[in-house]
């Protein structure tokens, strides 16, 4: 925990925050702050600042805080990303949270096995807790939103074209001719397919709605491993 992200109902006062649970354990058993230290905190969609510790306890940690900075700039980025894995959908979206992806999309795809949207990792709370893990690491503030979109077909005919407008619109898939560009200072959408990748008729769709084919070479990645490769290699700013 780089920062301690602070919503509202931490406040109890116009510049008081009460901390309790996961982030008054790492307060205690990581950074081993007393009374008067400072820690970084920034306050959920706002700025980050510092944080004076008035009260501490075995229970609870009250602190005073004081904002001045603005958060780091978002990627100009629309991530499309296929149902994960469960397990592996918690670390893709502190991934995703922390190289500060904003807008995320989870869709459908044929190698998308229906268990998977029953995972309790896509209630609110469980987003919620997970893309906050991620702003903490990187020191960001700015919440990103999840779209969940279970019918594949419906999204990429009626919603897809409008979301890529204004973009540069790709779709990660092996075995295409072109390979992924680099320093985009642009809008951009990507497309990830699930694990053994979008069918060559998904690929069609999604080629027939805007999106060119990419890909980053003969190597097979998993998603885990494809999303911050991909980020990375197509904003210098993740570097």
């Amino acid at each position: 925990m780089n920062l301690a992200l602070l919503f509202e109902e931490d406040f109890i006062g116009g510049d008081r925050v009460r901390l309790t649970g996961r982030r008054l354990a790492h307060l205690h058993s990581v950074i081993r702050v007393s009374t008067g230290d400072r820690i970084p905190v920034g306050r959920v969609d706002g700025d980050i600042g510092t944080a004076e510790v008035l009260h501490l306890t075995d229970t609870e940690a009250e602190l005073r805080v004081s904002f001045h900075l603005p958060p780091p700039a978002a990627l100009p980025l629309t991530l499309i990303l296929a149902m994960p894995r469960p397990k592996m959908l918690r670390r893709v979206l502190q991934t995703c949270a922390t190289l500060g992806v904003k807008d995320i999309w989870l869709i459908n795809s044929y190698k998308v096995e229906k268990s998977f949207w029953q995972t309790p990792w896509l209630s609110e709370e469980s987003l919620r807790e997970n893309l906050t893990l991620g702003l903490e690491q990187a020191r960001d503030t700015v919440m990103p939103r999840v779209h969940i979109r279970k019918l594949f077909k419906p999204f990429v005919e009626d919603e897809l074209p409008a979301l890529l407008a204004g973009k540069r619109a790709l779709v990660a898939h092996p075995g295409t001719d072109t390979p992924c560009p680099t320093h985009l200072n642009q809008p951009t959408a990507l497309c990830i397919g699930p694990e053994g990748g979008f069918t060559p008729y998904e690929v069609g769709k999604l080629e027939e709605a805007g999106c060119g084919a990419v890909h980053l070479g003969a190597r097979i990645l998993r998603v885990e491993t494809a999303v911050p490769v991909l980020v990375s290699r197509l904003f210098d700013a993740c570097l």
